[in-house]
Formats: C-alpha cells, sequence, structure tokens
C-alpha cells in the first residue's frame, strides 16, 4: 500500500511544474518573451543602430504595438569551438499570450535572419506576473 501511496503523491507533485502562475493582484499572469539579436555579419558590426531602429519600426512595432524594451547588449557564443563575442540587442516583450503573438515572434526572428544573414536568434518565452502601474 505505501509504494501505491508514494506513487500517487508522486504523480500528483510532479504535475506542479505545469501549473498556471498564480499572481498577487494587481498583476496579471501575461507571457515575456526576450529576444537576443546578434548584430555581427562576418566578422564586422554589420547591422547598425539606424538599420536595428528601422527593423524595430517595420518588424517588430507593428507586431506589438502595446509596447516592447530594446536594451543594449554584449553576446558571446560558440562557433565551430571557437567563442564569438558580438554587440547585441535585447527585446523584452510582455503581452496576453495567444497563437497569433507566438507567430509573430517567428515571424520577426525569421525577418531579423533574412534581412541581416544571420544563423540564429535567441528567443526565450515564458510565464510572468505583470502590473502596469498608471497615475
Amino acid at each position: 500500500m505505501r509504494p501505491m501511496v508514494a506513487l500517487v503523491v508522486f504523480t500528483a507533485l510532479s504535475g506542479c511544474a505545469s501549473l498556471p502562475q498564480a499572481c498577487l493582484p494587481p498583476a496579471q499572469p501575461m507571457t515575456t518573451a526576450e529576444m537576443l539579436f546578434g548584430r555581427n555579419i562576418g566578422n564586422r558590426v554589420g547591422v547598425s543602430e539606424a538599420d536595428f531602429a528601422e527593423f524595430t519600426a517595420r518588424e517588430i512595432t507593428p507586431r506589438f504595438p502595446d509596447g516592447l524594451t530594446v536594451v543594449d547588449a554584449r553576446g558571446q557564443w560558440r562557433d565551430a569551438g571557437t567563442i564569438i563575442r558580438e554587440p547585441s540587442k535585447l527585446v523584452l516583450i510582455t503581452f496576453s499570450d495567444d497563437p497569433q503573438k507566438r507567430a509573430s515572434l517567428d515571424a520577426i526572428v525569421d525577418a531579423y535572419k533574412l534581412k541581416f544573414r544571420q544563423k540564429s536568434v535567441l528567443s526565450t518565452i515564458r510565464t510572468s506576473c505583470a502590473s502596469f502601474h498608471d497615475d
């Protein structure tokens, strides 16, 4: 009987990681995407500040007009055993989750890779609690 009880408890608790996050008011459950865009093309900076601003205006803002944050960053990654360091942009977007917005994130990645000849864009998506503190 004890092994069966342990199995039931273990099975019940293992699902806790997938439960929706509880937010304390006034926060609401939202989705936050972090997108990291490398700016090198080959061995040089190929995506200028103006290029990235234009990309943001044409590709990101129309898909997420409610707001986003762009942060200057320094990225590094391994390519064939060599550490590559490059200037990057971190874009943070918090939104009410739906399939169209997730597809918009993929479209942004695809557009950046195509326009600036990039191998990849790192994206992370997580559930968060968000609140806007208006006056």
